[in-house]
Parts: C-alpha cells; sequence; structure tokens
C-alpha cells in the first residue's frame, strides 16, 4: 500500500536517505539561487520542504542573505535540521495552509510542489502570505510530464499523492496566483532526461 510523502520522507531521514537526495539537488539548487541572488539585494529566505536544512545552511553563507528559515512536514526531518542548523529557524508545519510568522523576499522549493493535493492553491497562498512586494518565489521539480524516465517514480517510491502536471500547467499556476515576469528554465538535462524544471516568478 502506498504512503503519503510525509511518512516516506520521515522514515527517509532515520535512514540517511535525506543526505543521499542533497547530494542529486545540489547542482540544480545552486543553479536556482545564482538565478535568485543575481541582483546581489540583501534578502531574506525560507526553503519550502526544506529536508534536512542543508539549503538553508547553504544560502546563509551568502553574504546578502539577512535571514533563512526553512520549513517541513516532516519532524524527523526538522528534528534533524535543528541539530544540524544552530542558530537557524526550522518549522514543523503543513505548508498547504500555514501562513508564516513574517513574509520573505525569496521563497525556494526544490521537488516538493507535487507531492501536494493542490499545488496551485499552495502557490497561491505563497503569493498571498509569504512574499514582500516584489518578492519572488523559485520552483525545482524533476517529476514532470516531458520528463519520460521519472514517470515510474511514484511506483517505485510507494507514494501516494504525486502530481504529474507538464511544463506548461505548472507556469499557469503561477499565473493564475498572479506571479509576473514568469521565467522558465532546464538544467541538467542529458539525453532521454529533461532536466531539472524550474519556474521563477515575481510578486
Amino acid at each position: 500500500m502506498k504512503k503519503n510523502p510525509i511518512d516516506v520522507f520521515s522514515n527517509w531521514a532515520l535512514i540517511g536517505r535525506d543526505e543521499t537526495m542533497a547530494q542529486g539537488h545540489e547542482n540544480s539548487v545552486r543553479e536556482m539561487l545564482e538565478l535568485v541572488t543575481i541582483d546581489n539585494k540583501k534578502f531574506s529566505f525560507i526553503d519550502v520542504g526544506c529536508g534536512n536544512g542543508w539549503v538553508v545552511r547553504k544560502i546563509s553563507d551568502y553574504p546578502h542573505c539577512e535571514y533563512a528559515a526553512g520549513v517541513d512536514g516532516s519532524q524527523n526531518m526538522i528534528d534533524k535540521a535543528k541539530s544540524m542548523g544552530v542558530g537557524r529557524d526550522f518549522f514543523c508545519r503543513d505548508i498547504r495552509c500555514w501562513i508564516p510568522p513574517r513574509t520573505f523576499d525569496i521563497v525556494h522549493s526544490m521537488e516538493v510542489f507535487y507531492y501536494v493535493e493542490q499545488p496551485d492553491i499552495l502557490i497561491r497562498n505563497i503569493f498571498d502570505f509569504w512574499l514582500n512586494p516584489m518578492g519572488k518565489l523559485i520552483m525545482g521539480i524533476d517529476f514532470y510530464h516531458e520528463n519520460t524516465p521519472c514517470h515510474s517514480w511514484q511506483e517505485d517510491c510507494g507514494i501516494n499523492i504525486m502530481q504529474l502536471f507538464s511544463k506548461n500547467t505548472w507556469i499557469s499556476f503561477f499565473t493564475e496566483a498572479g506571479f509576473r515576469k514568469i521565467t522558465s528554465y532546464h538544467f541538467g538535462a542529458k539525453d532521454n532526461w529533461k532536466g531539472t524544471l524550474v519556474v521563477m516568478g515575481e510578486k
């Protein structure tokens, strides 16, 4: 029987698979962070689905980062993040309905949004309640329709919620939420692998 994503990732935190995930996503995340910080302005940052907090620790070393936090639905992941990220804020919350205690200049997410039943509503909530004016949301995913090698992942991982949408559908979610200056990229494409789909928009 398939399990919900929180239960699966909570177990991964216990067996160390979170560290393997971080290594696998490192190149795409580095490109995403460069994209969203290219203007060299001071910024606040939150990572949605932060796992063990590796992106929060990474962005905290950027000279223009004034504040960085992470949120995840797995208590095991948050416990691990807190043990490794002293002095940073990590929240265990349901991202589908959570309103953070402050707003941010950058909201970042890697490999998270397709685990939500209605990601369009999540994206709209981020636009309405998480971002400062002119703030940016940047999302990276490897599980999308055009990337055919990923189509078996739901069965392979035994996860009950994985939304396989097209690139244009994800872009439409940003548009419908109210984002402007929407751009999209593919990082790490090779042979039949289409790479990480990155979508970024500004409030």
